[in-house]
């Protein structure tokens, strides 16, 4: 097979931000993941929400102010495109109101991903997109660890009476046997609940929940230890909800909790996490409605990117 050439991105100096956009982080838009390292795909559906819907719109906000980010990562001292072969592969073409249906389209997308060797990231849509993703990944991969952060653990049985929302993609995720619950990891939960024993609900299906609260007690390197110490070295699957931020830092989401995480500290977690494992990826609950000078968006593409430095570390420090 012909490897395939992916060039640097336009930059500033030669292409004004504003021009040829609409990919992620201006990136060649590809129908295809052969030769690729890593592939970005958008996920746009929100009819699995709770409250506030808009995540529909959420992988195009994410891609429009992603202009902003530069290929080089001055912390972790790396180009992403210099050890990584990466491009834009559009979107799902999801089905509005029909969770099921857009679970099938999204295992498909997802599973080209896969097939060509490429590690998928999506970008939501509400979090009930992450079971179809999980789905493609365990057909590949087998039952992987999930790291979570959020400010809810999204294991309800039912919402509304329905099995499939976007508060239950962990619950099924568990039944289905697509993760390993007792390698996996939930940060950051926090605000009030409808069940008190939500944490005890989740250590009895193996899963190890590390609330706000406990998060500021133990220090963000003591979460970060014990998290590398619970996965090991299985395969593993990050997933972000945009909430794990404080609202005053990402406001534009479907269900905003007070007393969230700053930008940094959200930053800390992804680039300390170098020796994991990494299968896939999404970041999730972006509601550019109620966005403010794009600041949810931007959030959310720094995320992407500090995830994609830390798998470029990886390629580099392998190869010397």
């Amino acid at each position: 097979m012909e490897e395939r050439k992916i060039q640097q991105p336009a930059t500033a100096f030669a292409s004004p931000r504003f021009c040829n956009s609409g990919n992620f982080m201006r990136m060649e838009r590809v129908a295809s993941a052969e030769g690729l390292d890593f592939a970005i795909y958008g996920i746009p559906f929100d009819t699995a929400c709770s409250y506030r819907v808009g995540a529909r719109f959420g992988p195009q906000a994410i891609r429009n102010i992603s202009v902003m980010m530069k290929t080089n990562n001055p912390i972790q001292e790396v180009n992403i495109l210099n050890y990584m072969k990466g491009a834009d592969m559009g979107d799902v073409n999801i089905i509005p109101g029909y969770i099921h249906p857009t679970y099938d389209a999204i295992e498909a997308f997802a599973d080209k991903i896969l097939e060509a060797g490429a590690i998928p990231i999506a970008l939501g849509g509400d979090h009930s997109v992450t079971l179809g993703e999980l789905r493609a990944i365990a057909k590949k991969h087998g039952p992987v660890s999930l790291i979570h952060f959020d400010s809810h653990a999204d294991i309800n049985d039912e919402v509304f009476g329905e099995k499939y929302n976007h508060g239950t993609p962990f619950r099924r995720a568990i039944e289905e046997g697509l993760i390993d619950p007792y390698k996996s990891v939930q940060i950051g939960m926090r605000g009030s609940l409808y069940d008190a024993g939500e944490f005890k609900l989740a250590a009895s299906l193996g899963l190890r929940t590390i609330p706000s609260h406990e998060v500021r007690e133990m220090g963000i390197p003591a979460v970060i230890e014990e998290i590398k110490n619970r996965v090991g070295d299985n395969k593993v699957f990050l997933t972000f909800d945009i909430d794990f931020f404080d609202p005053a830092f990402a406001p534009a989401t479907g269900t905003p909790e007070v007393a969230g995480f700053t930008a940094l500290e959200g930053l800390t977690f992804i680039r300390n996490l170098k020796e994991l494992n990494f299968v896939g990826m999404d970041i999730v609950e972006v509601a550019p409605p109620y966005d403010v000078a794009e600041i949810t968006s931007l959030l959310a593409a720094n995320v992407v990117f500090e995830f994609l430095s830390v798998l470029a570390l990886q390629r580099r420090n392998a190869k010397e």
